[in-house]
């Protein structure tokens, strides 16, 4: 998000420049990714994590700025004219008093519904408390819309932020100021004389602000009239009431929203707006009058108007935190004793905690402190989340560097050799390690997976996108998305690898079980298996795109055999494998006839689809079963002394034959002195028959205590040209 440093500077008296300030802010965890313009105009690019709200906002961050450099924060203190008495209030049965004070009536049940009025027009009634527990609303009658002040509107662009009208301007402009989400309706456009706030019925609907006809359900929280729902809660605002040029009396509503319920309407409707962001990782409670005040401010000033009656303050339970009890002796075993019980004090209280000695133990040299947490920091819960705010408002590079007391031994991992031999053969083939996410679309889950048949995806509860929605079932998804950042990036030579788990849910005897399988993933793009093989002088790129197309495939096949050295076992291979590979190149492993490993070209469509600038190739290795074969024996045979005897042999096959039946019918044969069974040649076309190819087939013999006879070989070669005949074979001479 972007903040503007001048902005912030209305709240401290800061001496530093802009780029000290981002600087010494991003030191405390309040990241300045990077700064853009000059002057008044100077904005910082900013980083919040997602655990800290109370940052996204200009106020937010000067607190953090007045607590590094230990100067006073500014208060907010908007100040308001003498408000127009309101009608007296109509009361009922169903509902309670107006708290003027904000506070709730003491002994009330939560499960009847909280009613106040601003007015005898317009009651307000919250029939979900536990997901309403504050709603804060005023009224301004007789204003005019119109455009904002140079100053608002500049503010506002400056953070891309589009202005519409001085009312819906000083809804922004408190959300950027303060970072408490509020809502401005046309008041004569509710009908009904109501406001309701409970659970949408099924078959309502709701045009929200940008034109959406949205099909609600009864897991929807709005804000209704009497008659229909004007607002998805915590998310977006109605059509049918917003602010117009015609708008001359406004209602501003300023609530406290259930992060969870917003942040599922937010993911079931598709919608991510600034209130949403923040309302699903926790506005400050405390900030729904003060946001009203400002926002009715901001309206008057700009296009006058009347204040009518006291801000009405629903508040059917309180958010209060628990104190946290602080113990000095965990502070200094966490972080040292370079940090001082005033220390802790001044450090704290900079951050707006209050903080009150409790105990102090002489004999164990212990202190004891009372911490209560303000409303706008919800993130901290424990003892342990304090010592982090004064580690980090302290300064980690002040703390000395030490290890951490240790006995014992070091416990490898169970299958940290075969990890390091596959990594160790990766590197060396020139493939870099890199990690992908472990989050995927329900697409690629669907359409990449080794799992096996049956498994379930894990979807996530609240994903972040639908890109991101479920765990990953394959490590495929993450290698293409890395493979084309990289061609994205003019990097046509990328050799990747990954090494990592995927998640899957299986029945098992006692319901679903969750599964971690380990698995490696291979990509390369076809440039950078080219390259490697015209180094050799192996890839001839005369002899067409087709023939260098599938050189390439035996290039990408040999890094692939080449990892699967290192394991035990007998290799063989099938054409079945997934749709997402070219048909034509592409194959299925089997170490012992288990299937270990799919590799092959990734089809064109898919290719298209993802925006990949050429060919690429992949492999997966299911890293469960081929660390049950265990790493290969390392054997040692000395160099023969005797002379080797080569004979070759040429015979034509059906396509049916593969070279691993051949390799089997000759080690079969059980020929002691057979050292070697290799293809040379594969020739097709010319006077071959379609459907066949010709193979040229080498085989070495050598013994190791004598030399070998011509007599010998040349029984052992017929052996071999009969059983390549009962293959259906036929030699050519």
């Amino acid at each position: 998000m972007k903040l503007s440093p001048q902005w912030i500077r209305d709240f401290v008296d800061l001496a530093v420049d802009d780029r000290r300030l981002a600087e010494d802010l991003t030191n405390v965890g309040i990241s300045v990714e990077g700064i853009s313009g000059a002057g008044a105009d100077t904005v910082f690019e900013m980083e919040i994590g997602t655990n800290r709200p109370d940052a996204m906002n200009h106020y937010g961050v000067a607190r953090e700025a007045a607590a590094i450099y230990d100067l006073p924060l500014k208060a907010i203190v908007p100040k308001l004219p003498p408000a127009a008495k309101a009608a007296a209030p109509f009361q009922d049965s169903n509902a309670a008093p107006s708290t003027g004070s904000g506070q709730a009536l003491k002994g009330r049940s939560s499960t009847v519904p909280q009613a106040v009025f601003l007015q005898a027009a317009f009651p307000i009634v919250v029939e979900e408390p536990e997901l309403c527990p504050r709603f804060s609303a005023r009224v301004i009658r007789g204003t005019t819309v119109k455009h904002s002040s140079e100053k608002i509107t500049r503010r506002l662009q400056l953070l891309d932020q589009r202005p519409i009208s001085n009312a819906v301007d000083a809804t922004n402009y408190v959300l950027w100021e303060i970072g408490k989400p509020t809502h401005v309706f046309d008041m004569d456009l509710l009908e009904g004389g109501k406001i309701i706030v409970r659970k949408a019925r099924a078959g309502e609907t709701l045009k929200t602000l940008d034109g959406v006809e949205r099909k609600l359900s009864s897991e929807d929280l709005v804000v209704c009239d009497a008659r229909k729902p004007v607002g998805l809660a915590g998310v977006m605002g109605g059509y049918d009431t917003m602010i117009t040029e015609k708008t001359r009396n406004v209602l501003i509503e300023s609530a406290w929203w259930d992060p969870g319920i917003v942040r599922k309407m937010s993911r079931r409707h598709g919608i991510h707006t600034d209130a949403s962001h923040r309302f699903e990782r926790g506005a400050d409670f405390e900030s729904t009058v003060l946001s009203c005040d400002l926002v009715a401010r901001m309206i008057l000033e700009s296009g006058g108007g009347e204040l009518v009656g006291e801000v009405v303050d629903v508040v059917s339970r309180r958010m209060d935190q628990a104190p946290v009890v602080l113990h000095l002796a965990d502070v200094r075993r966490i972080l040292g004793g370079s940090v001082g019980r005033e220390q802790i004090y001044r450090l704290l209280t900079r951050l707006g905690f209050s903080v009150s000695p409790e105990r102090h133990d002489e004999v164990q040299d212990d202190a004891r402190f009372l911490v209560q947490i303000p409303s706008w920091r919800l993130d901290v819960q424990r003892e342990i989340d304090v010592i982090e705010e004064i580690a980090r408002l302290h300064g980690y590079d002040k703390f000395e560097n030490t290890l951490p007391a240790y006995s014992g031994a070091v416990v490898e991992l169970p299958h940290a050799a075969m990890d390091a031999a596959w990594r160790g053969r990766a590197l060396a083939l020139g493939y870099n390690e890199a990690l992908s996410l472990t989050f995927i679309s329900h697409a690629d889950a669907e359409r990449f997976s080794l799992s096996a048949a049956g498994a379930k995806v894990l979807e996530l509860e609240n994903p972040l996108s639908e890109e991101a929605s479920v765990m990953r079932t394959s490590l495929a998804p993450g290698m293409l998305d890395m493979l084309a950042w990289n061609l994205n990036r003019d990097v046509a030579e990328a050799r990747l690898f990954e090494m990592g788990s995927v998640y899957e849910l299986s029945d098992g005897p006692q319901g679903e079980a969750r599964r971690e399988p380990r698995r490696a993933c291979l990509g390369a793009t076809a440039a950078a298996v080219r390259s490697s093989l015209s180094v050799g002088g192996a890839l001839d790129v005369s002899k067409g795109e087709h023939a260098v197309a599938t050189e390439t495939f035996r290039g990408f096949k040999g890094d692939v055999e080449n990892l699967l050295a290192a394991f035990g076992g007998d290799v063989s291979y099938g054409r079945e494998t997934a749709e997402y590979f070219h048909p034509g190149r592409t194959a299925r492993v089997r170490v012992n006839g288990v299937v270990v490993a799919q590799f092959g070209q990734i089809h064109p469509e898919v290719v298209e689809a993802r925006k990949l600038r050429q060919d690429v190739f992949l492999a997966e290795f299911d890293l469960e079963q081929l660390y049950r074969l265990g790493l290969r024996p390392v054997k040692f045979a000395a160099l023969g002394k005797y002379p080797a005897v080569e004979r070759d042999f040429s015979f034509v096959f059906g396509d049916d034959i593969s070279f691993e039946q051949m390799q089997g019918a000759a080690t079969g044969l059980k020929i002691a002195e057979l050292r070697e069974f290799l293809p040379v040649e594969i020739f097709r076309g010319g006077s071959i028959a379609a459907g066949k190819y010709s193979a040229l087939l080498r085989v070495r013999f050598q013994s190791g205590e004598r030399t070998l006879r011509e007599d010998e070989v040349v029984r052992w070669s017929e052996r071999i040209v009969a059983v390549l005949t009962g293959l259906g074979g036929a030699q050519r001479v």
